[in-house]
Order: structure tokens, then sequence, then C-alpha cells
């Protein structure tokens, strides 16, 4: 198994040398302890495990080549953003781009980019402590995705070690069925070493927003007029948003609308006709030194004016552009210190289609989870049109479609409910989406046959086979996923002549 190690492995690992030729070479470390390898089988929510024969911690694209060994290997492609070339800011045609490892992590891209060249990239993930080929492999969403496109969108080149071990450089004019087959591809037709991400000029300040509604309909009327305003208009930067339950939960409900601990959520406002749950859009204006306080009160008041979220519940503060893009980090370090964090976490993404989300709406948020799920629900419209169906990942139809991500963050049993009741209702969600006849997509998919995929891909399935035979033909790459199966390669025996 060749996959993407999100989170880095720590402890005492033991580097041994590898007795398999074909990676003896490699400038980089190989661990075969247990203690390694057994944390590398494990991913990130905490479900699945699939024992490797070693970790290893490439040094370069070349060890990434090396390493395609017989009986399965896990890359933490960490190890590669360690080197200090693996990052360099040039300029194209008067616009500034960032090469960066695919093993960087997003949180050291902006630390970097900011502080260095008060640069940075357009499009983000809400949690930045993911590398850069993980979510290029699968598209890389945020607030800023119904301006910019998603991650994916940003990528002007990329270097790519393919299922066949070989290094290639591609981008849309070099090689470009592999770059449109790499981006959203799931890490089956290649391992992202390199990245060629577009950058702008980065703001000094944030003006951080949260409005709160009890209306769907004017939640999400709101929600598309803003992501849909004719570009070059002034607007928002950011427009996401999410819901909450109707109570004082301090888990998932009044209490966690509040951009500040000053800030306190007043149910009064609350009308008596609202239902189990609210909804809040979450909106970011950026500014610069430049900019007077009064001329950013002035623009924020305007453009709220027009939105019908409930009066009296406003919330919003000033921040560094760094410290809003890092506000999750500190979600994790609370949930590390907790113990929650390393507990089974099932998430569940979907992209749904507009003329859905009503329904949608009547049956998963105001029945089946009308009790909130421990952590973030988030829901926000996306533009099919800043999507590039060239790449591997597959939308919806509709021009307009929301991400829902349900973002579990409980203890473990007993003081959480059981992991087994948290799979069983995304499933139920993901049934009715099906029985409902609804336009969704999965997002980060997990499905457990051939067939699922099929049908996730839909008329784009034999563009994607086709892909995987000219890339991987022998199914090296992620056969984790249970897209394709493994061709297994002739034994070779010794002569003994």
């Amino acid at each position: 198994m060749i996959a993407y190690l999100e989170h880095f492995v720590h402890g005492n690992d033991t580097e041994v040398p590898l007795q398999n030729d074909a990676v003896a070479a490699l400038e980089g470390a190989a661990s075969f302890n247990f203690g390694a390898t057994s944390l590398a089988a494990k991913d990130f929510g905490g479900m699945k495990s699939a024992h490797p024969l070693a970790l290893i911690r490439p040094s370069s694209a070349t060890d990434v080549a090396r390493a395609m060994a017989e009986r399965g290997l896990v890359l933490d492609m960490r190890a590669m953003a360690d080197e200090e070339d693996h990052f360099t800011l040039i300029c194209l045609d008067e616009s500034p781009y960032v090469d960066v490892s695919g093993g960087a992590l997003w949180e050291d891209v902006l630390k970097r980019c900011v502080s260095r060249f008060g640069l940075a990239p357009k499009s983000w993930t809400d949690y930045l402590g993911l590398t850069v080929g993980g979510t290029l492999s699968n598209a890389g969403v945020s607030g800023q995705a119904f301006r910019y496109g998603p991650q994916t969108a940003s990528v002007a080149e990329l270097e790519v070690v393919t299922g066949k071990g070989d290094t290639v450089i591609c981008s849309e004019t070099q090689n470009s069925e592999l770059f449109f087959a790499t981006l959203g591809g799931l890490g089956q037709f290649g391992i992202i070493t390199r990245a060629r991400i577009a950058l702008q000029q980065a703001p000094n300040m944030v003006r951080w927003i949260r409005v709160v509604y009890s209306e769907f309909e004017d939640f999400t009327e709101d929600a598309e007029w803003l992501v849909t305003r004719k570009e070059g208009v002034d607007g928002f930067d950011y427009v996401e948003g999410f819901v909450v339950v109707n109570g004082d939960d301090p888990c998932n409900g009044w209490p966690t609308v509040p951009v500040n601990p000053n800030q306190q959520f007043d149910p009064v406002h609350v009308p008596r006709s609202a239902g189990p749950v609210l909804y809040c859009l979450e909106l970011a204006l950026h500014c610069h030194h430049s900019d007077h306080p009064s001329e950013i009160d002035m623009e924020v008041d305007r453009l709220l004016g027009r939105l019908r979220f409930i009066k009296g519940l406003r919330f919003e503060v000033d921040v560094t552009y760094m410290e809003f893009l890092s506000r999750v980090k500190r979600v994790e370090e609370d949930a590390r210190v907790n113990g929650i964090w390393d507990a089974p976490h099932p998430w569940l993404n979907l992209f749904v289609s507009k003329s859905n989300m009503a329904e949608f709406d009547r049956e998963v948020f105001k029945k089946i989870l009308k009790h909130g799920i421990g952590g973030p629900i988030l829901v926000y419209p996306l533009l099919r049109s800043k999507w590039d169906s060239r790449h591997s990942v597959v939308v919806p139809d509709s021009n307009i479609f929301y991400i829902i991500a349900l973002l579990r963050f409980i203890p473990p049993p007993p003081k959480g409910p059981p992991t087994e009741l948290l799979v069983a209702q995304n499933h139920a969600i993901i049934q009715l989406c099906y029985t409902r006849g609804f336009d969704f997509k999965q997002y980060l998919p997990h499905y457990q046959s051939q067939d699922h995929w099929k049908l996730h891909y839909g008329d784009k399935w034999s563009r994607f086979v086709e892909r995987k035979a000219n890339f991987d033909p022998l199914a090296i790459l992620a056969p984790g996923q249970k897209i394709f199966t493994r061709i297994p390669q002739p034994s070779i025996c010794p002569s003994h002549n």
C-alpha cells in the first residue's frame, strides 16, 4: 500500500536498512519495526487499518520512485518537506507562484509565504495540518472556493511519480493527461512530490463575522447571493456556513456561535417559530493596514444590510490573517488535550445539488441530526463553474451545489456513543440520498466495492479506468480504496546455475 501519511508518526523508531535492492539506495529512512508500521497502518478517522511492510520517509522524488516495493509501503511524504530547496518562489508572466514539496503541510506553506513574501495561496482547507499532495489528490475545499475554486484550481505544475515508477513533470500543456488525472485522483495515478501553487497578496487583517438564521430558505438564498456576485464586484472573501442546535448545548448549540470569548449568544432574539436547529453564515473580509477602520465598518454594514439574518445575532471580531486561517488549529489543540483528537471520528462529507437541499434540511438537519453531532455541521454553496471537469474529482451536475461536512469530535465510548452507531447514522444519510434520488457525490469517498465506485464516477468511469491503465497498470497505488484489484507480478527465482 502506497499512500499519503497525513499526520506524522512520532516515537523512537529505529531506522533499519532495507533488504530489498530496489529501495536499499534510498537517501531517506525506512522503518520496519512494529511500532512505526502500526501507526502508519491507521487512517486519520481511526476506522480503517492495513499493516504495511515498512514506513518510508523519502527525501526526494527519486526516493519515491525507488520505493515501489512489491509487498507494499506507506510513504511519510512530510520527510521531503524538511528539505529547504523544496520551497521556492518563482514568477511566471508577472504572477507569483511557489514550488513546494508534496509532503509540505499547508500551515507551513502559509507561514513561509506570508512571513517571507507577504503572499499566500488563494484557496485553503479549513484545517491546515494536511499535506499539499494529500489535499490536491482530493480537491481541497474551504470558504474561498466560491471565488477561486478548490485548491486543485490554483495548481500550475506538478512533479509526479507514477505507478510505473516514472518521475514526470506535468501541467496543462506538458503531459497534460497525467496532470488532470492526478488532481483529484485520490492518489490512484501518481504520488505528488512537488506542486507549483499560484499566490496572491496576503491581507494583514480579517474581519471575521457570524450571523444567525432561523429559516433555512433565508440562509441558503443569502449564501447563494454572496457566492454568485459578479467577478470584480466587492464582496466577502470567505463564505461558509454551519448548522447549530437551537439550545444551550455547549458542544452543539448557541455557545458555539460567538467568535470572541467576550461575546454572548442571547437566545431572546431567536423567534418562537424557530425549529430544532439554527443556521449560521460565517464570513470574512480581507483588510490591509491602509484600510481605515471606519471604511471597513461601512463596507461590512453595506454587505450585511441586504441579508435576512436574525437581528441581534451578529458576531464579529478583527484578527490577523494568520490567526483566522489557523483557527481550527486551536480546536485541534483542545481536542488533543481532552483525548478526543485520537478517538475514532467517522466524518461524512457530501456534495449535494442545490435542488435537493430543502429536502436534505427537512430530513437530515431537522430530524436525523437535530441533536447535533458533537462537532461542526458545515453547509455552504459552491459553484460548479469553478471546478475543472478535466480533473479526476466528480461533483453534482447542478450549477450550485452544497458541501455538507459532519465533523464529529466526540470522546470514545463509554463517554461518547458507540462508533458503530455513528457509522450507521452516516449510512442512513447516504441511503436517504440514494432513495430520494438526490444529485449528490461523496467528497473524500470511501466505498467498499468497485460497483459503488462505478456509480460514483458515472459517465467518467471509463476515463478513470483508462487513466489507471496508462499511469498505474499494475494497480500498485492506493489499493486500500478498493477501486482496482492489484495485478500480481510474477515471481523471479534466483538462478542456481
